[in-house]
């Protein structure tokens, strides 16, 4: 965790220090790349895991639920958000 944290911090400092070199302008394009291949060996270790493979069916299922009720919780909070704090001042303009 100390790791995880550390690398934030120092990511910080760094970007901080080059905020103004041509060198951000490349960053978010940067990062596209290495979580592009960080999802590809993800899913070269997905593939490579038997069990995984085996017991996909189940887990794809189970992933699909979890994924499909985490979207809708997450666009009835927004609502809520929404109705809450940013409907009443549109009526009010």
């Amino acid at each position: 965790m100390i790791q995880i944290l550390l690398s934030i911090i120092s990511g910080v400092a760094v970007g901080y220090a080059v905020r103004r070199s041509a060198f951000t302008k490349y960053v978010s394009r940067v990062i596209q790349i290495i979580i592009l291949l960080l999802l590809f060996f993800l899913g070269v270790s997905v593939g490579s895991n038997k069990e995984v493979v085996n017991n996909f069916g189940a887990i794809g299922l189970d992933a699909f639920v979890i994924a499909a009720l985490a979207t809708l919780g997450s666009l009835i909070g927004a609502r809520m958000v929404y109705k809450l704090f940013f409907e009443s001042k549109k009526n009010d303009v």
